[in-house]
């Protein structure tokens, strides 16, 4: 993995951010993020620097992002792709709730609580079972999504991530979003750029470099092209497109 920090920001690109790992450090709860005052106002100048072209890209519905994120309210990719919001605000989305995955919700609430220190997060057209606070469940969450994966049948699949394993619709990923933002102003014509740190974001990594842009790893998850160690280096990053922004602060 590369060890050194990404070139200093140009003013033709466009930029793609995942939210968790990348610019807020995990939490044990996923309900517990929170984005700082600093965070917004470093994200609010790089926005007017890019001209609008900023967009969120995250495994997080978009309202759950909109309230994270308020005021700001950009162009957004939630639950990897599912939901899209685009620059000028149209929306295109799937239900917000998978009839088909009714049953799975079932079983897979019944395996948190029998399981202290798991938790299901039902996202309404995903359902992501949470076992940071107990790593060691790791073998039997996986087997459970995957019992349920083999009675969905192949529309669906296991999106593994950083102590969570996340049932989705398979035809929707981060990089299939990503390329239709390319193919909308102001993102068309310009050069992507997206961060991320989870094998979630690895398809997203590949679509920006087959398009002339560049993938940024944060962490030691994944690998990119660049490399930047945790959420704090990706803030001072950022601050070298939003130079209006106070840096000791």
């Amino acid at each position: 993995m590369p060890s050194t920090a990404p070139p200093t920001p140009s003013a033709d690109w466009c930029l793609f951010l995942d939210v968790d790992g990348t610019l807020i450090p995990f939490t044990d709860s996923p309900l517990a993020t929170v984005a700082d005052d600093d965070l917004k106002t470093i994200l609010a100048d790089v926005e007017s620097q890019l001209g609008g072209r900023v967009a969120f890209v995250s495994g997080r519905s978009i309202g759950f992002l909109d309230a994270l994120f308020a005021p700001l309210r950009w162009p957004t990719a939630g639950l990897h792709g599912i939901e899209r919001r685009a620059a000028f605000g149209a929306a295109q989305a799937q239900s917000p709730v998978d009839a088909q995955l009714d049953r799975a919700r079932g079983v897979l609430r019944a395996f948190t609580q029998d399981h202290p220190g798991s938790s299901l997060e039902d996202k309404g057209s995903t359902l992501a079972v949470h076992y940071r606070g107990v790593p060691a469940l790791e073998p039997l969450a996986r087997a459970a999504c995957a019992q349920i994966l083999a009675q969905l049948g192949p529309e669906y699949h296991v999106q593994a991530g950083s102590m969570v394993f996340e049932i989705k619709p398979r035809r929707f990923t981060k990089a299939t979003a990503i390329e239709a933002f390319l193919s909308e102003p102001p993102f068309a014509g310009t050069t992507p750029v997206f961060l991320g740190d989870d094998i979630t974001d690895l398809d997203g990594f590949r679509l920006v470099e087959s398009r002339g842009g560049m993938s940024i790893a944060v962490g030691e998850r994944v690998a990119a092209q660049w490399h930047l160690s945790d959420p704090a280096a990706v803030r001072r990053w950022l601050r070298q497109i939003a130079p209006a922004h106070d840096a000791s602060a």
